[in-house]
């Protein structure tokens, strides 16, 4: 049968081709006489309910067919004399070519010169073909089933009707007619039967370089095109161009309903999914000039202050976990645009523009240079003068509002620098140090800045105060990720010192443990906003507070009070003799653990204990100890001694004070209830060679204390016990070692290699039921 002669029939309802309307005019309606298609309706499509990935390149049959105009030419043309051959289409963007360019499909076909896309639907047709009507001919495709058949269908009319909305917007007269096609674009995108990520990003797409070439539109125009291509950013990230447009809108016109009402949903997904600012740096611009325009509405930060509520949600565990990191990353991002202009005249580093567009490569970068604030006090003077012995010649220079000064360190300090890690960077604070008595460095900010650098600071604060999110945020906040210049601004530091008291305020360990430095040599929070720091406000309650919750911690340590001997002694001894009971507990322990070496010192350390009356009580409780201690350590008593099953810390102190223990070198305590806090008696054992802890409770904390005071113990039995890699990482300072188990505790195999290539006496070694028995290196 002859495929002219043929007539239209009634069929699937898939076979119709949707007829919405393009710029300048509407697709030609489908002729009755071509090929038996029917007219199609989305309403029909919908019913369906198939849906269909968008077809980028696949496996087809093709035949092609001339319009015949003559008898010969239309017995040529019939069904019996045609043949067919397959191919491998792609549907580009502009054109469906084949992969071998031979036959039928030599010329790609244009989808401009596509007339029509119909399934075929008469009687005696061939089976899963579908139509494509092209001047003077047809292209027939026919598919390896129904479903395949309908995925063709469907992409060819999508990739058709894209192509053309890409040509008639990229030429726009008249806006209003402009709009009117905006909108039937989008319409076709949510009710395309594709699912496809490029469905809904394509319309975007084409929006984002319709404005991007059309600068001059009005604020009516801005908001009625957003307002039509919302629908789309419901499920999708915009476009880093849309993102410009976006942010533009923000900055001109904050207080426009098209940002809370179409620009909210928008942010809250971006903050909700987004994985990497990273790749599509606009994204967070978007979110941060967002932020900025809630914050120029009447009630300013109480809405961006419900906004994050909103992100929270409303029980107390946010069930969206980018939602903190990308909050934190557009807020440092903000807070370092703030002093851009400062650090590019310090370092010559690339703006935030820059680092965008990828015009400064790192080699074309200035070496980063040391910075020291100066200050015209005369205390400072002296300081400096006191020090120059100590340094070479040092080098002045001038940077807007910040006195720079290059400091070559002397033989000592490279010293110091190599004992840290032979790491060539200078530690932040010593580079920021001032003297107490100094205010900061005042750094004048523009009135926008200052406003982003409020908006933002306060934004932190908001993050701390929620319970959930504060491990989290501490630990983004570990190293200090701010630049040397926010640090020396006394508005920044003043702000962000609430962020930090809540982290000193809090319990868990996770939290608190972020105030000190992530390594040795530098430095952290603690040192920051510690008396002397650049930061350091007040008379050191913040200082105290930090001290206080790390010694009530695992911070109880020789560590962490010889590095508070070292550097902040005469802090600590002007707070005990103002009466603060955490610090003349931390003198106290210093003189108990022979801290301090120097007489003078010790006898002032005493004699400012004495001058309070917690301290005095605090210096006799300490007496009675040592003479304790003395009689513990006495020679004599037993080599060994096991403590009855179910025995406690109380009962193992209330025995060690009963009499001398010099002579024990061998210990057990399986099956007990002792802790961690039982350490503190049991490292008053000067012989004390072999202990065993099996099944007992002794923790992390507990394991610390003895690997900084039991340096000869041999034999080690924590089988059974809560410790874990932290704790265990500690055992490499303990040399003597030669027996160790860590049977069933939670020891992995990377620490288990650690401890292994750091004990080199350890010959015994019991892993079994761990990480690294089950799975070795």
């Amino acid at each position: 049968m002859d495929l002219t002669s043929s007539s239209g029939g009634a069929g699937d309802p898939r076979q119709i081709e949707e007829t919405k309307p393009l710029l300048g005019g509407e697709m030609s309606a489908v002729e009755g006489g071509k090929l038996g298609a029917v007219p199609c309706r989305r309403a029909l499509l919908l019913c369906n309910g198939m849906r269909y990935k968008l077809l980028q390149e696949g496996d087809i049959q093709v035949c092609v067919i001339r319009h015949p105009r003559t008898f010969l030419s239309k017995i040529l043309t019939s069904k019996f004399l045609r043949r067919w051959e397959p191919h491998h289409l792609t549907l580009a963007d502009n054109s469906l070519a084949s992969a071998t360019p031979t036959g039928y499909m030599e010329n790609s076909v244009s989808y401009s010169a596509i007339e029509d896309v119909q399934l075929l639907s008469w009687e005696n047709a061939p089976k899963y073909c579908l139509q494509l009507t092209i001047p003077g001919g047809t292209v027939l495709l026919q598919a390896a089933n129904s479903y395949l058949r309908d995925q063709w269908f469907h992409s060819l009319q999508w990739k058709k009707k894209i192509y053309k909305y890409k040509k008639v917007l990229s030429n726009p007269s008249r806006w209003e007619v402009v709009l009117k096609e905006i909108r039937t674009l989008v319409d076709m995108a949510l009710t395309s039967p594709l699912q496809d990520d490029s469905i809904h990003q394509a319309p975007l797409e084409i929006v984002s370089k319709l404005l991007s070439e059309n600068t001059n539109l009005t604020t009516q125009e801005h908001e009625n095109i957003i307002v039509a291509i919302a629908p789309l950013l419901e499920n999708n990230h915009p476009p880093p161009d849309l993102c410009e447009f976006f942010c533009k809108h923000c900055r001109e016109r904050p207080r426009s309903m098209v940002v809370i009402e179409v620009f909210t949903p928008v942010v809250q997904r971006i903050l909700k999914h987004n994985m990497d600012f990273g790749k599509c740096p606009r994204l967070r611009l978007f979110t941060q000039e967002y932020i900025l325009a809630l914050n120029e509405l009447n009630a300013g930060m109480e809405v961006v202050k419900k906004f994050i509520h909103s992100m929270h949600g409303p029980t107390g565990q946010c069930p969206h976990p980018r939602v903190l990191p990308n909050l934190v990353a557009v807020c440092l991002a903000a807070i370092y645009s703030c002093y851009e202009e400062f650090i590019n005249s310090r370092d010559n580093s690339p703006s935030l523009k820059e680092i965008r567009n990828g015009c400064q490569q790192q080699c074309d970068r200035k070496t980063n240079l040391p910075l020291r604030l100066l200050h015209t006090s005369p205390d400072l003077v002296c300081q400096e003068a006191t020090l120059s012995e100590s340094r070479l010649k040092s080098v002045i220079v001038t940077s807007n509002e910040i006195h720079v000064e290059v400091e070559r360190n002397n033989t000592a300090n490279q010293k110091m620098t190599a004992n840290a890690g032979n790491d060539s960077e200078p530690n932040l604070i010593d580079c920021l140090m001032v003297s107490p008595t100094c205010s900061t460095m005042s750094i004048e900010l523009s009135a926008q800045a200052d406003r982003i650098l409020g908006c933002y600071v306060e934004i932190l604060k908001i993050l701390s105060d929620y319970d959930d999110w504060r491990p989290a945020l501490a630990s983004l906040l570990q190293p200090i990720p701010f630049p040397k210049e926010a640090l020396a601004h006394e508005k920044f530091t003043k702000e962000l010192k609430y962020v930090i008291q809540r982290f000193a305020e809090d319990p868990r360990q996770e939290v608190h443990s972020c105030l000190l430095s992530v390594r040795t040599g530098k430095d952290g929070w603690f040192q920051l906003y510690s008396p002397g720091g650049v930061a350091c406000d007040d008379d050191g309650e913040l200082f105290a507070s930090m001290v206080h919750i790390l010694m009530g911690s695992c911070y109880k340590t020789k560590k962490f009070l010889l590095s508070l001997a070292e550097n902040k002694l005469g802090p600590c001894m002007l707070l005990a003799l103002r009466g603060n009971q955490t610090m003349v507990e931390i003198l106290c322990l210093m003189l108990e653990y022979n801290i301090i070496d120097n007489n003078d010192t010790q006898l002032q350390i005493i004699s400012t204990l004495e001058s309070t009356d917690v301290g005095k009580k605090m210096y006799e409780q300490l007496c009675d100890r040592q003479r304790e201690l003395k009689e513990l350590q006495r020679k004599g008593g037993p080599t060994r001694l096991t403590l009855p099953s179910k025995s406690t810390d109380a009962d193992l102190a209330r025995l060690l004070s009963s009499g001398s223990f010099g002579n024990l070198e061998n210990l057990s305590l399986a099956f007990t209830n002792v802790t961690s806090a039982c350490a503190e008696h049991l490292i008053k054992l000067p012989s004390l060679k072999q202990l065993n802890l099996w099944s007992t409770q002794f923790g992390d904390a507990g394991l610390r204390l003895l690997s900084e005071h039991l340096t000869m113990l041999q034999v080690l039995n924590l089988c059974e016990t809560p410790v874990t890699d932290a704790g265990l990482l500690a055992l490499s300072s303990m040399k003597s070692l030669c027996s160790l188990n860590m049977n069933s505790t939670k020891l992995s195999a990377d620490t288990y290699e650690d401890l292994k290539a750091k004990l080199p006496n350890l010959k015994e070694v019991d892993v079994r039921y761990t990480e690294a028995w089950k799975n070795p290196p």
